[in-house]
């Protein structure tokens, strides 16, 4: 049986983010799945204190609920940690999430992948010298247009291997409700790097900002908009600001902050509407989120921003690409005219191009 250690980021440290947790599960469930033993080490970039029992607990009985009780280990836990060089040097491979992942762990693995779920901003980061990452064996992107030339996303002299983002299907299975009625999103607000870019030429990456472009969407639209956002307490004028322009606003945290709620929200929605972030528009990185495709996989329309020129991605079956807000509003409304049409469009695309086990089998018989 292949041995897998997944290096995810972030998943105790914010257990509040229940799509967070998806987006490391879809790679986790394809890899049992396909026969594969799963092991998760997780990692903390924030704190570099003891991490707390309780969350422990809690993040070793998500796990559970996925089939992977006592196959997940918190970096700076003593009480899991123990046993984690032997888990290593069993390893087959390291499917690494981690961009700062310790070097001797890395080395400690037989074969090793890096996986950039980040596209475009992890290579300016490499190429500006802002992170190192230990040597792999393969890299793996997400990002369609990674090293590609012409293009602005440098290759950083890596081997990048571009790869589609994953959705288990057998656990997003298509939900079709014609009378669902909001089109909505989870996102954060704020972000980790909040400025990106040269000395010369900074600018705001944050989703906030991105999203001030498309505020008026309500307004030229009668489709009900709903945003679940991680909003801090000092973002109530912020949040004021958008229900003045009609859009529905939630706290990501009470509306989808388990797993289990993540995955129901986009359950009862209509459809997502969702935006980029700005290094996405600058890079031209033909970006998807992973976030969609679980809209997409419950048979939910998506409505995304135009991210850059895509081999694959359609526009006007299951997913529209908008770059102003009159496309986004007759995106809406081209949905809602043939609203089931539209659905089943959007799960044969989930299943056509970003089937997880598919996805993953790819990754497996690349790296071994």
């Amino acid at each position: 049986m292949t041995r897998v250690v997944i290096a995810t980021v972030r998943l105790l440290e914010f257990m509040e983010g229940g799509g967070h947790f998806w987006a490391y599960m879809q790679y986790a469930e394809a890899l049992r799945r396909l026969g594969c033993e799963v092991y998760v080490l997780d990692s903390s970039i924030w704190s570099d204190e003891p991490p707390d029992p309780r969350r422990v607990r809690e993040l070793h009985d998500r796990m559970a609920r996925h089939g992977l009780a006592d196959r997940v280990f918190v970096a700076g836990n003593g009480d899991s940690g123990a046993a984690l060089p032997d888990i290593l040097d069993q390893a087959d491979l390291l499917l690494n999430f981690n961009y700062h992942l310790d070097p001797e762990i890395v080395a400690a693995v037989g074969r090793t992948a890096l996986v950039d779920i980040d596209p475009g901003l992890l290579q300016f980061w490499i190429s500006r010298g802002f992170i190192s990452p230990a040597a792999h064996d393969l890299y793996f992107t997400t990002g369609e247009t990674v090293g590609r030339r012409p293009g602005p996303i440098p290759d950083c002299g890596l081997g990048w291997v571009q790869i589609r983002p994953p959705v288990c299907l057998a656990l997003w299975p298509y939900t079709h409700d014609p009378e669902a009625e909001s089109f909505t999103t989870v996102s954060s607000w704020w972000g980790e790097r909040d400025y990106v870019g040269d000395p010369d030429d900074y600018y705001d990456n944050t989703k906030r900002t991105a999203f001030f472009d498309f505020i008026d969407l309500p307004r030229v639209t009668d489709q009900p908009l709903e945003l679940a956002l991680f909003l801090a307490e000092s973002d109530g004028a912020d949040r004021r600001r958008l229900e003045e322009h009609g859009w529905r606003v939630r706290h990501s945290a009470e509306a989808a902050g388990s797993p289990e709620e993540y995955r129901a929200y986009v359950q009862r929605s209509r459809g997502e509407f969702s935006w980029a972030k700005a290094s996405c528009m600058k890079l031209q990185n033909a970006w998807v989120s992973d976030r969609s495709l679980c809209y997409l996989a419950s048979g939910k329309p998506v409505v995304v921003q135009h991210t850059g020129p895509s081999s694959f991605l359609p526009h006007g079956e299951g997913m529209f690409r908008y770059t102003t807000v009159a496309e986004a509003a007759r995106a809406l409304d081209s949905i809602n005219a043939d609203y089931e049409g539209q659905c089943r469009s959007a799960r044969r695309l989930a299943e056509e191009y970003f089937d997880a086990e598919t996805v993953v089998s790819g990754m497996l018989e690349r790296a071994l």
